[in-house]
């Protein structure tokens, strides 16, 4: 499969060198050209401009800061019209760690509609530690991703993607979902700022105080 990778940030390094290793071809575009050419350099493939890139891919995992997004969606125009795309991003401030989309409305549906893709959502709920495991296993089991979208072929692929990790798909609905897992992400990254590790961020027992059976 030809994936591109628009971002060249922690995620796409994590993500994608877990596809390399699974035979998949990559190209990589980011913000600065020499962080690009680098990760393309490690992952074994190539980098380019962000359209050059997303008319290259098969399938395009968009993985940038929420506030380089404006940016990255002119950069890329209509070169993603019709084709799957997954987002893993989470347009959360942190602040308050609060969405900074409009209520009720999923950054994955904007982009959507700002390319012309179909998109799902996907990958947005754990650090990147727990996607550079190999394979990110708990307690002996396979992490599950949940992932949502509506488009039945980005699916498959997005399904393809994460088994390919060592991990469990699980689909949860269609984009309308994609809101919920950004609000969880919230939370998740108020919990990593505040000091959990990212390998136990739902692990919430305080061990100071015993727990009844």
């Amino acid at each position: 499969m030809r994936i591109g990778l628009l971002g060249a940030g922690s995620m796409a390094d994590a993500l994608g060198t877990r596809w390399a290793a699974a035979g998949h071809e990559l190209m990589v575009a980011g913000r600065t050209r020499d962080k690009a050419e680098a990760l393309a350099r490690k992952l074994g493939g190539r980098a380019g401009a962000f359209r050059e890139v997303a008319s290259f891919a098969d399938v395009a995992l968009i993985a940038v800061l929420y506030q380089g997004m404006p940016y990255t969606l002119t950069q890329i125009g209509n070169a993603l019209r019709g084709k799957p795309v997954i987002d893993c991003n989470n347009p959360v401030e942190t602040d308050r760690f609060t969405l900074t989309t409009t209520p009720g409305r999923a950054m994955a549906e904007d982009i959507e509609q700002a390319t012309g893709g179909h998109v799902v959502k996907a990958f947005n709920l754990c650090h990147t530690r727990v996607w550079e495991m190999t394979p990110p296993r708990f307690d002996h089991r396979p992490l599950v991703v949940p992932y949502c979208g509506d488009d039945p072929t980005t699916r498959t692929l997005t399904h393809t993607l994460i088994t390919d990790l060592g991990c469990t798909p699980l689909h949860i609905g269609g984009l309308e979902q994609a809101h919920h897992l950004e609000a969880m992400a919230a939370i998740v990254i108020s919990l990593l700022f505040t000091g959990h590790d990212p390998h136990t961020v739902f692990n919430l027992v305080d061990t100071t105080e015993p727990v009844a059976s």
